[in-house]
């Protein structure tokens, strides 16, 4: 992601790690924050963590199969039978944000480029490979395997420091999406305004045309040579 720029060049991106339409938007939000003159901020709201968490009972796991292969169809985003089986298919598990937003948390706080990043790959390892990012174990594995030795030892540690930065992060985020009038998530928000989450999904020079609309510059968004 960029570094800090003018209000009206920020993308803030409401999300949970574990939301299958977050999931599906990550390859835009990816190119979003390639963008030149553009900042892309991530912001985790904790929507299935603490009260909002539940187990993966069969009728759930149904729904979410069903909305997953809706998401796979529209955003050519993989879902593998392992994580079907491995994950959905677990009547121990549960769905958990809160552990894998504690790590998000842990590489936010020293390496907020990384961010999205370290994003990616628990959202990899969770519906491509199958593994259960609510384990704290888990979590560090991935963060040591993108060399984030450190931010791996905090969650692993379950640092005090860092769960109270969890703790205020997705407060702050949960009461900005409120006074947004927003509730879910994915949520887009330019210069104060929500982009129809609709725009996350489609073509790119589209999703561009929405955010231009909203006091970010043509100029800002003009297609780069490769």
């Amino acid at each position: 992601m960029n570094g800090d720029t003018h209000s009206n060049d920020r993308v803030t991106v409401f999300y949970d790690p574990l939301c299958g339409w977050c999931y599906g938007a990550t390859p835009n939000v990816r190119r979003l924050a390639a963008r030149p003159g553009l900042h892309v901020e991530l912001t985790p709201t904790g929507l299935f963590a603490g009260p909002g968490a539940r187990p993966i009972d069969a009728r759930f796991a149904e729904y979410a199969w069903s909305a997953d292969q809706r998401i796979g169809a529209l955003t050519g985003q993989r879902f593998s039978d392992r994580y079907r089986s491995d994950v959905l298919a677990d009547r121990q598990a549960m769905l958990d944000s809160g552990p894998a937003t504690l790590a998000l948390t842990a590489v936010a706080l020293n390496h907020p480029a990384r961010e999205l990043e370290a994003l990616e790959a628990i959202q990899a390892a969770r519906y491509v490979a199958g593994r259960d990012v609510t384990a704290y174990a888990v979590l560090a594995d991935i963060l040591r395997i993108l060399g984030l030795e450190a931010e791996a030892a905090r969650v692993a540690a379950l640092d005090r420091t860092l769960l109270a930065a969890y703790q205020q992060r997705t407060a702050k985020a949960r009461s900005e999406l409120q006074a947004l009038g927003a509730r879910g998530v994915p949520t887009l928000v330019v210069a104060g305004r929500v982009i129809a989450s609709d725009a996350l999904y489609g073509d790119f020079d589209e999703l561009l045309r929405q955010i231009s609309k909203h006091s970010i510059s043509l100029s800002t968004l003009q297609e780069t040579n490769s």
